[in-house]
C-alpha cells in the first residue's frame, strides 16, 4: 500500500513572512504589508484565469531610507515564489530622451529572466527604485521632467500590451501584457515626514475605546495620496500605487543581526571561504558592533557593511592561502590585529 502524498504547504501571508525572516532582518510591518499584497495579487491572477471580469491590480510603493532592505526584500520574495524579477532605476529613466524604449527594454529583461517563457514573464515582478527622484519640479522642461516619466510609467503599470524589441523565428512582432505584472516602486522620499506632519487629516474623528485609538493611530501614520502629491508625484501615478509599505532606519542591533543571522550572512560567507582553506574563523560580537557603529556614521544603512567587513578580512585572507599551517584566526576588535593559531604551535 502506497503512502499518502504529503500535501504542499499553502502559500499564505504568514508563510511568506516566515521565509522573508530567514534572509531579511527587521522591517516586520513592511514584511506583513508586502506579504499580504503579493498573496492577494497571486490569488487575483489565479482567479482571472477562470473569470471574464478584468483583474484589478494593486501595485506597491516602498518608502524608506537607502540601505534598509527594500530591494533585498523584493528579490527574496520573487526567488521564494519562483517569479521572474528585474530591477530598474527611475533616475536613469529620467535622464533618457527615449523613456518608452527604456521601458520596453525593462520588460524584455523580464522575459529574458523568465527564459523566454512569456506566460511566466507576464506574472513577474518589476522593481523600480528611486521613484522619488521623479517628483515634478516647477520650471522644469516638460520633455526631461520626472513628471513625463511618471506619465510613461502609467501605461505599463495599469496594464497594456507592449511590443518587445526583435521578433521570433517567423519574423512576427511579440507583445507582453503587463496586466498581471506586479510593479513595486521604492524610494527614500526625503522630506515626506515633514509633509505628513503638516497634513494629518484624521484628527477630527472621535474615538471611544482602545481599538478605535489604535485604528486612528494607524491612519495617521499611513502615507496618504495627498502626501505623495504634495511631495511631487502626480495624482494618476499615486493612484497606481495604492499599497504603501514603510521601511524604518536600521539601528545598531539590526545591523549586527544582518551581518550574523541570515542564511547567507557576511559572517557565514566569510567563514565558508576560510573553511575552504582549512582555517576556522571566529569573530567576537564586539567586532560586529564596531562595524555597525561605523555604518551608522556613514548613514547608508546596511549598504556599507560589506565594504567595512571586507576591509577587516582582506589583509588576513591575503596571507592565509600561502600559510597552510594556520588553523584558526580569531578577531576580537576592528582596530587590533587578529590572533592566529598554527599547527604545532
Amino acid at each position: 500500500m502506497s503512502e499518502p502524498a504529503v500535501p504542499t504547504p499553502r502559500l499564505t501571508p504568514k508563510a511568506i513572512v516566515r521565509h522573508l525572516d530567514q534572509d531579511v532582518i527587521a522591517q516586520d510591518d513592511a514584511k506583513k504589508t508586502l506579504a499580504v499584497a503579493i498573496y492577494s495579487h497571486q490569488r487575483k491572477l489565479d482567479q482571472s484565469e477562470t473569470s471574464i471580469a478584468p483583474m484589478t491590480k494593486s501595485n506597491i510603493l516602498l518608502i524608506g531610507p537607502s540601505g534598509t532592505g527594500k530591494t533585498l526584500m523584493c528579490e527574496t520574495l520573487a526567488r521564494f515564489l519562483g517569479l521572474p524579477f528585474v530591477t530598474a532605476d527611475a533616475t536613469a529613466l529620467a535622464q533618457t530622451r527615449y523613456v518608452n524604449e527604456e521601458l520596453e527594454a525593462i520588460l524584455q529583461r523580464l522575459l529574458d529572466h523568465a527564459d523566454g517563457d512569456l506566460a511566466a514573464a507576464q506574472r513577474g515582478i518589476v522593481f523600480i527604485d528611486e521613484i522619488d527622484k521623479l517628483k515634478s519640479t516647477d520650471g522644469e522642461q516638460r520633455g526631461a521632467s520626472g513628471e513625463s516619466v511618471q506619465h510613461a510609467l502609467l501605461r505599463i503599470m495599469e496594464g497594456s500590451l507592449v511590443r518587445l524589441r526583435g521578433s521570433d523565428a517567423q519574423n512576427e512582432a511579440r507583445y507582453i501584457d503587463t496586466t498581471g505584472i506586479l510593479f513595486i516602486c521604492g524610494g527614500a522620499f526625503v522630506g515626506l515626514e515633514e509633509i505628513m506632519a503638516q497634513n494629518r487629516s484624521y484628527g477630527f474623528i472621535s474615538t471611544s475605546g482602545a481599538d478605535d485609538k489604535t485604528i486612528l493611530d494607524r491612519l495617521n501614520a499611513r502615507v496618504k495620496p495627498t502626501d505623495l502629491m504634495l511631495f511631487g508625484l502626480i495624482p494618476e501615478f499615486t493612484g497606481r500605487l495604492p499599497i504603501v509599505a514603510r521601511f524604518q532606519d536600521l539601528d545598531r542591533a539590526a545591523l549586527v543581526r544582518i551581518m550574523t543571522e541570515p542564511r547567507n550572512s557576511l559572517y557565514r560567507q566569510c567563514q565558508s571561504v576560510f573553511a575552504a582553506e582549512g582555517v576556522e574563523l571566529t569573530i567576537d560580537a564586539r567586532v560586529f558592533e564596531e562595524i555597525a557603529d561605523l555604518a551608522l556614521e556613514y548613514r547608508t544603512g546596511a549598504r556599507s557593511l560589506r565594504g567595512i567587513f571586507e576591509e577587516l578580512i582582506t589583509p588576513i585572507l591575503y596571507v592565509v592561502p600561502d600559510q597552510p599551517e594556520i588553523r584558526r584566526v580569531t578577531i576580537t576588535s576592528l582596530f587590533t590585529g587578529p590572533t592566529v593559531e598554527r599547527t604545532g604551535a
